[in-house]
């Protein structure tokens, strides 16, 4: 490896992975080393890498060629077993960001914020320095910030139950939520408790929705009642029907009472629909206008940001009431054919509603069958009486059909992996 002075780890948090190429095998998205005993510095095991599907796996540090110009570039041998923690291990974002130690010089606390890692005259990388920063007082924002060795801090192993994440979630700003609902996932419960914490309902909410139904009932577990109302608040209706309906029926009240009147309301009729059918996968959060709509009235609403591709794919056009369940169904306009025809063009005018759409007990392979033969990424859900009840999208009716437990792990073995002949972690350890 070329010789390296000493470097900070938060700048590289989320950087590609190169081989010698120059082709991307994945992102770096934690650093693994073992904190050994007083008087001893810890040793940089390697690199947890996320490639191609979320997957998390082991990069020892002995494949790693050059860290130069915040770049990290391999040999290209990965082993691509999926990345598991062992009791012996620490990850520097994941577990010390955010340590709350005393100043070796006049004890005060200060909180992690960066660590350094350096390389010796044998090619062994460990951990040299920790960037430390006091915590504000008055009216000040943030504290002073110093740079100390690694051997002058004391506090730096072992739980600590009020660590924050504030540093940590600042390196992971950038992350998709899938991402980081993926990153929590890798790290230990209480760790995962603290992030949530620090989190805003709304970002809190989009990595939820991203989470298998376990991991969701387990975070909301955390929070107090009145923010955890408030985080379902901010889910997608048929989201939060799904988590509040794996709680425990008093839980489950208690947390709709406390939610706004409306969505709750919104919930508790998604709630009514069996699972594996189109009411028990639809949201009612669709685009829906009346027909006397202009068509720059509809691109207006589906320019907003929050909503998911999927969704703000269609309108949906229907007679008052325009919440489901609406007034009568009148079709659907695509928001491709929204840019073709003049603004000032009525949405009543292009909407299509020559397809029988399903019903909320149409099962999951025939909706599938629909989606597919009419090459949707989101269709209606309408009643008997032809009234709107909400919409079922591409991503949601995947996310249905995968495999149990896909988001928990990656389900594909080895074998039907590419597997290069690089050593395991069990050997970089």
């Amino acid at each position: 490896m070329t010789s390296t002075s000493r470097i900070f780890l938060a700048r590289l948090a989320g950087h590609a992975v190169f081989d010698p190429a120059g082709d991307q095998v994945g992102k770096l998205r934690d650093v693994v080393v073992t904190l050994r005993g007083a008087g001893s510095r810890p040793r940089v095991l390697g690199l947890v890498v996320e490639i191609l599907g979320r997957r998390r796996v082991f990069l020892p540090m002995t494949r790693v060629t050059s860290l130069e110009g915040g770049q990290v570039i391999t040999t290209g041998l990965l082993n691509l077993r999926r990345f598991e923690q062992r009791s012996t291990e620490t990850l520097v974002f994941g577990e010390l960001f955010d340590r709350r130690v005393h100043l070796p010089a006049d004890g005060k606390e200060a909180a992690v914020y960066d660590v350094a890692m350096a390389e010796d005259r044998r090619h062994d990388w460990y951990l040299s320095a920790v960037a430390l920063r006091e915590r504000g007082k008055g009216l000040r924002r943030r504290g002073h910030s110093v740079v100390v060795e690694w051997a002058d801090v004391a506090d730096l192993s072992g739980e600590q139950p009020d660590q924050g994440a504030t540093h940590l979630l600042a390196t992971m700003d950038t992350m998709r939520p899938a991402d980081l609902a993926n990153a929590l996932r890798d790290l230990p419960i209480q760790r995962r408790t603290q992030i949530a914490a620090e989190l805003d309902d709304e970002r809190l909410a989009d990595v939820l929705e991203e989470m298998p139904e376990a991991a969701q009932v387990e975070i909301l577990g955390t929070l107090d009642p009145e923010r955890a109302a408030d985080v379902l608040e901010e889910m997608s209706a048929d989201d939060a029907a799904d988590v509040i309906a794996e709680l425990p029926t008093a839980t489950a009240e208690a947390l709709l009472a406390l939610m706004e009147p409306d969505e709750a309301e919104d919930v508790r009729r998604l709630m009514v629909y069996e699972e594996g059918t189109a009411g028990g996968l639809m949201t009612s959060d669709a685009v829906i206008l009346p027909p006397d709509a202009t068509l720059a009235e509809a691109l207006a609403l589906i320019r907003d940001p929050e909503l998911s591709p999927s969704l703000a794919a269609n309108v949906y056009v229907c007679r008052p009431p325009l919440e489901t369940p609406t007034g009568r169904f009148l079709g659907v306009a695509h928001f491709q054919h929204l840019l073709r025809e003049p603004p000032s063009s009525l949405v009543g005018s292009i909407a299509v509603n020559d397809i029988e759409w399903p019903r909320p007990e149409t099962t999951l392979p025939e909706l599938a069958r629909i989606l597919a033969a009419y090459n949707l990424v989101a269709c209606p859900v309408v009643d008997d009486s032809n009234h709107l009840v909400g919409a079922v999208t591409v991503d949601d009716l995947l996310d249905e059909m995968l495999p149990e437990g896909w988001r928990d792990e990656d389900r594909r073995t080895e074998d039907d992996l590419d597997v290069h002949p690089a050593e395991g972690h069990e050997e970089a350890s």
